[in-house]
């Protein structure tokens, strides 16, 4: 089985903690630089699949051009969790309060929904369903890079656990931008920062 190796873009615009990121929001060159610091990848990496949003799509086409790596996929199942609409270039104390109200039943009923955002019980199958992709794509093109985003990638790590286990681990252990983690193996226990 091909080893599949997990990175959080670099640094975008606008970041700051608790903030709900536009999805046009671009790499910045501190991205750039941490993208940069990122390498040399480890050895065995032969391909890159990537989400379609542009700070993780601008970390990857970096990648691939200082490493010569081919970019082989681009898939929404790679996106970050999707925030409601409601949300998106807000912080916590600009939150509407039907997000507040959502945020406080989320973790009791992760089947429930705000607006048009994903409920943690769709991100968690979202996330089954990129394990599947990703282990597909390795076994296809050999061991592969995958830059995402961290909630993603944190359920990604926490796959074996249920949905509301996953997104707490994952919004407790932060994913530093352009950070490497192996996706373990489906036998493998999941991953602790």
């Amino acid at each position: 089985m091909a080893d599949i190796w997990l990175m959080r873009h670099g640094a975008y615009e606008g970041h700051r903690p608790g903030h709900h990121a536009p999805h046009e929001a671009a790499l910045t060159e501190e991205g750039r630089d941490q993208t940069r610091r990122s390498l040399p990848l480890p050895n065995d990496i032969t391909a890159i699949v990537t989400s379609p949003l542009p700070r993780a799509r601008q970390t990857a086409t970096l990648i691939a051009q200082l490493t010569g790596l081919p970019i082989v996929a681009m898939s929404g199942l790679l996106a970050e969790w999707r925030a409601p609409s409601i949300v998106l270039g807000r912080t916590a104390e600009n939150y509407p309060p039907a997000y507040r109200a959502w945020r406080t039943r989320r973790l009791t009923n992760p089947t429930l929904r705000c607006e048009d955002g994903e409920s943690l019980t769709d991100l968690h199958t979202r996330a089954t369903h990129c394990a599947a992709f990703l282990h597909h794509t390795a076994q296809r093109h050999g061991p592969i890079l995958a830059v995402s985003h961290t909630l993603l990638l944190g359920t990604l790590l926490h796959l074996p656990s249920s949905a509301v286990a996953a997104f707490t681990t994952a919004t407790r252990a932060p994913w530093p931008f352009a950070t490497l983690r192996p996706l373990p193996h489906p036998s493998a226990p999941p991953h602790t920062p």
